[in-house]
């Protein structure tokens, strides 16, 4: 028989768990198909082998992967698209000019090629919190929802050559939100929830 057509006949002989004193075993590997007996598995092996491989690999990706807290979208590198493991600080950088988190393998990838700039738009990466500000404050005009978190952040803690001042911090992360940034509403709702700059 062509073999792989049902999974509830054996995929060697074609025997139903109907027919009398017939029991049908899965493959362990792939899953995919079933047989009556052991000599009916070794004698289907030739023709079933590179299906079976495929699928105990799919198999064996689908249970690594599905391991683990699911992460947000941002949460990867948008240049190798491999989740970036946390805490994020430490396995990645943040750069001024796109506001892409890149992981610290592409970073050192094209680091090792000699390239200095941004690894995702090339752009010259600024020398001093100035240029880095006027940087960001570019993206913020043009109403970009994570440049204005960003920046909200920086005001709350006072980074990146910007005094600290929560109250200029909440203005921002409330219009991050209102762009629909997912993290100024998880700091928004930190704020309201510690009473810090935020009121009812």
């Amino acid at each position: 028989m062509s073999g792989e057509t049902s999974v509830e006949a054996c995929a060697n002989c074609g025997k139903e768990p109907s027919d009398a004193g017939v029991k049908l075993k899965i493959c362990t590997a792939c899953r995919l198909v079933k047989y009556c007996s052991v000599d009916c598995q070794r004698a289907h092996r030739k023709q079933h082998k590179n299906a079976c491989k495929r699928r105990a690999s799919e198999l064996k990706d689908e249970l690594l992967y599905g391991q683990g807290l699911e992460q947000h979208e941002g949460h990867r590198c948008p240049i190798c698209t491999l989740p970036i493991p946390t805490p994020l600080s430490e396995h990645s950088g943040l750069t001024m000019c796109c506001l892409k988190r890149i992981c610290e393998g592409c970073n050192f990838s094209v680091q090792k090629r000699g390239m200095f700039d941004c690894a995702f738009c090339r752009t010259p990466m600024p020398e001093d919190d100035a240029l880095r500000l006027a940087m960001l404050q570019k993206r913020v005009n043009a109403r970009d929802p994570e440049a204005t978190f960003f920046l909200g952040s920086q005001y709350f803690y006072g980074r990146n050559g910007v005094e600290k001042d929560v109250k200029r911090a909440t203005e921002l992360l409330t219009q991050a939100a209102e762009l629909g940034s997912i993290d100024a509403h998880f700091e928004l709702g930190n704020r309201f929830y510690n009473e810090e700059g935020v009121q009812d």
